[in-house]
């Protein structure tokens, strides 16, 4: 980024009378190709100013420009003004920059220490937690730990799914058909079984619905039945969860579930009244918002309040207890109305906070094509694709590394990671297939392969006895080069995977630095030259860092041994 600043600094001073510094930062580009040079900025807008052709312009350009010592050369291509870094300079400062600031490099403060909160995961209790929750657990958990690179404060919001008509269901279920016993044994399989069973028996007897519904309607008056038989199955599930989320190293600084705003909603209704807002709609209350919109329903016909009474609530109680300057909902495509609904009413509400808002929405994890239902039962569980990573990575310690200390931890590192980087490294809005097979691959575009060449950059240090110094080492191999590149990367990285709320951007980065590491291994023997060592050692230092780093932004863990 520096480097790029410094070749805008000389463009300014040649096109100040005609295009503003900023503007010109973002016309900068990298060249395709490695022999284009490190930057190149094309001159075919300055066409109608200097009424001359781009490849004139560049020409002229190139042989004026007095570039400072870090550029070493300058070429008029094809109407641009292509550049090209000094590479032992800059391969120099690099690396020096990234093992003087260690896990810092890459921060920045843009955030300014103000709070982003971040509303993810979010299963519902009583129900497994299955594969369909992993995209927004692991895409909320990275959109953290970046925020919090880019210098906010994230306030993690696990927004529990432990109110609504299906806990009626699934009371009358229990009382219909479940035995104490079994729950208190295995609560989520036995609580899923009885969901299922509510749900085929339904359809046969259409009047279950009518219990359910009056059953959940006894639990918003607090019937005590109702509300202890809902905080036991709520309890039960919390336990079940904190194995998941302690898998996947996920913690959460509020667990505040729908059933906290129950006694909040009331204002908000009170509130739509007074602002004139409410209006009667077939029995029901709504809010008419816009002709592109349908209406936010607030309450039903029966006077059962639903999700959008709930998130309203929520979102001004997390304002007012917060203070948020941004608030993400870490949710998926399928509820895109819902959240435009509840934005476009607070706006009407007069809330001016509302435009920092954001649905960050998400792809399905589809099995043969469709979505996964709880309902019909074909539910793939987390917890169990979790223990067959790690039980795999484990079978493939044995066989490569039978001596590899602490092979538990190892494999359940490469294992976990396995799952999140599989998720990650797609782009979010787009579905994703559910392919074991494909999860658990260790070659390839993986997490195990960027965990892999984590593990050899320490092993390559520790084999090379590497004293960490302050001292500059030049690097003379041509074949470091794009492993510099890379490295000078990673901050611009950080901050487009936070502007962009796109957690791939870090996935995509950590495989391209693999892989031009691992091709500068495989072409130079890093600890043979003894004149070179220390500079090269420098080099696979600064590499285990930001991988280590990256990694961690995406929440993954990496091992020094594999």
């Amino acid at each position: 980024m520096e480097y790029k600043v410094a070749f805008a600094d000389v463009l300014y001073d040649h096109l100040k009378d005609y295009i503003g510094k900023s503007k010109l930062m973002n016309m900068i580009e990298k060249p395709k190709f490695e022999n284009m040079g490190d930057l190149a900025f094309p001159c075919f807008e300055l066409a109608k100013i200097y009424r001359k052709a781009p490849q004139t312009i560049a020409i002229e350009l190139a042989q004026n420009l007095r570039l400072p010592s870090v550029f070493q050369n300058t070429k008029a291509m094809n109407g641009y003004v292509n550049v090209f870094l000094n590479k032992r300079e800059v391969s120099s400062h690099i690396i020096h920059e990234v093992i003087s600031s260690k896990e810092k490099y890459g921060n920045n403060n843009i955030g300014n220490q103000e709070v982003i909160t971040i509303d993810f995961s979010s299963p519902n209790i009583a129900k497994p937690f299955s594969m369909g929750h992993l995209r927004s657990t692991v895409i909320g958990n990275s959109l953290a730990l970046i925020s919090e690179k880019c210098g906010y404060k994230p306030i993690r919001i696990n927004h529990l799914g432990d109110w609504g008509t299906q806990f009626g269901k699934l009371i009358v279920a229990y009382k219909r058909w479940g035995e104490e016993k079994k729950v208190k044994e295995n609560p989520i399989k036995e609580l899923l079984k009885l969901y299922v069973q509510f749900h085929e028996e339904a359809e046969l007897d259409p009047s279950l619905n009518d219990q359910g519904r009056s059953w959940f309607k006894k639990l918003e008056e607090e019937d005590e039945e109702a509300y202890e038989l809902w905080e036991w199955f709520r309890d039960e599930s919390l336990k079940e969860f904190s194995k998941i989320y302690a898998l996947l190293g996920v913690n959460f600084d509020s667990t505040h579930g729908e059933a906290f705003y129950n006694d909040k909603m009331d204002h908000v209704v009170k509130l739509l009244v007074e602002k004139q807002l409410l209006k009667e709609s077939e029995g029901a209350k709504v809010v008419e918002i816009n002709d592109s919109l349908p209406p936010c329903l607030i309450k039903k016909k029966d006077g059962t309040t639903l999700y959008a009474t709930r998130d309203l609530a929520a979102a001004i109680y997390r304002q007012n207890h917060y203070g948020f300057v941004q608030s993400f909902y870490v949710v998926g495509n399928e509820q895109t109305l819902h959240f435009k609904q509840i934005f476009e009413v607070l706006l009407k509400m007069g809330y001016t906070w509302h435009g920092g808002l954001k649905h960050i929405s998400f792809g399905m994890i589809l099995k043969d094509g469709k979505k996964m239902s709880t309902r019909k039962g074909k539910v793939v569980l987390l917890e169990d694709v979790l223990n067959d990573a790690i039980n795999l990575a484990k079978k493939n310690i044995l066989v490569k590394n039978p001596e590899l200390e602490c092979k538990d931890t190892v494999a359940r590192q490469v294992g976990v990671g396995a799952i999140i980087f599989h998720d990650l490294k797609n782009y979010r809005l787009n579905d994703i297939e559910f392919s074991l097979d494909d999860m658990l691959r260790f070659e390839g575009e993986t997490g195990p392969y960027v965990q892999y060449t984590h593990a050899r950059a320490s092993s390559i240090l520790k084999k090379g006895n590497y004293v960490e110094s302050n001292e500059k080492f030049v690097i003379t191999d041509d074949e470091a080069w794009t492993v510099i590149t890379n490295l000078m990367a990673f901050p611009s990285v950080i901050k487009r995977a936070f502007d962009e709320y796109d957690p791939s951007q870090m996935a995509k980065y950590v495989l391209e630095l693999s892989k031009s590491f691992n091709k500068y291994y495989g072409s130079v023997r890093i600890l043979a030259d003894h004149e070179q060592k220390q500079a090269r050692l420098s080099l696979v230092f600064a590499v285990q860092i930001v991988l280590n780093e990256g990694l961690r932004l995406l929440g993954i863990e990496a091992p020094t041994e594999m």
